[in-house]
């Protein structure tokens, strides 16, 4: 496992990719962009969107607009609908979520017809943070797709997530289970669930994964707190490599204040699920997650080989 996102960029500097962007005039995806052309980290792509506008907004970041195919488009489901298309026609290697809401997004990957999905596959969403405060990176699931999921969901996401950091290079990731105490309550079902997955994972039922909990933030980063609360002789504390969220408002809203808040953080938002790398940030995030994003589904896109479409 690369231990930041700067070995992350050596892994992948040089790498073919192409990109594919619905709603291409946002300004932080296209300065991500400038940026990961400067870095050799894509070779084309596609921009789907208003014409005029994704023109003069590639001009204003230095973006080299002849490398990519321009498609004008002022529907915002029909951009979601063609990028799709165009992963699937094999003209892309993976999406980028621009000026679009991600409901459009998710409802043009999730159409069983396009077949980017496996009949049956969850999809969820991963952050890999990388901060000062932490000796390795994590990634938080899942904090964009799943509002309330279900036991049998959560551990399919941790599968997702543990799948992906097998990917990544950790042979077996280490999972927290997030709640807000951390002894079982019958009326905190979070803490309820946060068992039973454990449990689950010990029986085998989550596979190549350590998952511990229910753990509160504090045991989850620190050996030192979580004795202070009792917690010793476990794997997790101060080790873990992926934290699940109980829902999405949860997941949502610590994954938008770490990055917002934590000087220093670098981050990277994917969705995983699917069969071919998918970048979901927010539309708002800063270019550097999206350039980090661009790097770690470069990287992802190598490990499951040159075409993920089946």
């Amino acid at each position: 496992m690369f231990k930041n996102f700067d070995e992350l960029l050596s892994l992948v500097k040089g790498k073919t990719n192409r990109v594919v962007v619905p709603g291409a005039d946002n300004s932080e995806v296209l300065q991500a962009i400038s940026k990961a052309d400067e870095y050799g980290l894509i070779s084309g792509g596609i921009f789907i969107g208003p014409k005029e506008k994704i023109i003069s907004n590639a001009k204003k970041y230095k973006v080299n607009i002849d490398k990519f195919e321009l498609v004008a488009c002022d529907d915002v489901p029909k951009m979601c609908d063609m990028a799709v298309d165009f992963i699937v026609q094999g003209k892309g290697d993976f999406l980028l979520k621009g000026q679009v809401d991600t409901k459009f997004y998710m409802k043009a990957i999730l159409n069983k017809e396009k077949g980017l999905v496996n009949p049956g596959a969850l999809l969820s969403h991963i952050v890999l943070f990388e901060s000062s405060n932490y000796k390795k990176l994590c990634a938080i699931t899942d904090g964009a797709i799943l509002i309330a999921p279900t036991l049998e969901q959560k551990a399919k996401i941790i599968q997702s997530a543990v799948d992906t950091m097998r990917m990544l290079g950790i042979e077996k990731p280490k999972v927290s289970v997030i709640c807000p105490i951390e002894k079982v309550n019958p009326k905190v079902q979070s803490t309820v669930d946060a068992a039973e997955l454990a449990k689950w994972s010990r029986e085998g039922k989550i596979k190549n994964a350590i998952v511990e909990g229910p753990y509160d933030i504090y045991i989850t980063f620190s050996k030192e707190k979580a004795a202070e609360k009792g917690i010793v002789g476990k794997e997790v504390p101060g080790e873990a490599d992926i934290i699940l969220l109980n829902d999405l408002n949860t997941a949502n809203a610590v994954y938008k204040t770490v990055a917002f808040f934590a000087a220093g953080v670098k981050a990277a938002a994917i969705v995983v699920g699917a069969n071919v790398p998918i970048i979901l940030p927010s539309r708002t995030d800063d270019p550097e997650v999206k350039f980090n994003s661009i790097a770690l589904c470069s990287l992802l896109k190598e490990k499951k080989g040159s075409t993920c479409v089946k």
